[in-house]
């Protein structure tokens, strides 16, 4: 295994594309319950954010990171790993290449919004060294009729 992190190019949508589709359809661990197209990807995940990276294992897409600000000096941080064939340390591996993207960008913090059933993304960002900083209560009805919190986590750059 050998992993690479680089800023996402366009021809980089359709992996991931893929594996955040597949992350949906499995449920539970992000927010987004629909699917999307290559197109809607390009507009919100490459082109709306001012960091986009994608970690490689062995030149495979296996995951990406994007993180647009939502304040001054504040970056909204979103992370989507391969679940079918997962490769360990990416999300490690994608989020220094984030950080240091965000700090040339005069970046002063990193949130994460994370829904409160979703234990595996709650533990990477608490190991990764962000801490509790607020909850968004009853934030999201699940399509099964299920309401969930949103976790705010906050790293202070």
């Amino acid at each position: 295994m050998t992993l690479q992190v680089r800023d996402m190019r366009k021809d980089d949508v359709p992996a991931c594309v893929a594996i955040l589709n597949h992350i949906v359809t499995l449920g539970g661990s992000t927010a987004r319950e629909v699917p999307c197209d290559a197109r809607e990807f390009l507009a919100h995940y490459l082109d709306g954010s001012e960091v986009a990276n994608v970690v490689l294992d062995s030149g495979r897409i296996v995951g990406f990171q994007t993180a647009l600000e939502v304040e001054t000096g504040v970056y909204s941080i979103g992370t989507f790993t391969d679940r079918g064939n997962p490769a360990k340390g990416a999300g490690r591996a994608i989020i220094t290449k984030s950080i240091a993207d965000v700090r040339a960008l005069g970046g002063t913090a990193i949130i994460a919004k994370i829904t409160d059933d979703n234990t595996g993304g709650l533990a990477y960002y608490t190991k990764v060294g962000f801490v509790d900083h607020a909850i968004i209560e009853n934030d999201l009805t699940r399509k099964n009729g299920t309401v969930v919190n949103r976790i705010i986590k906050r790293l202070v750059l």
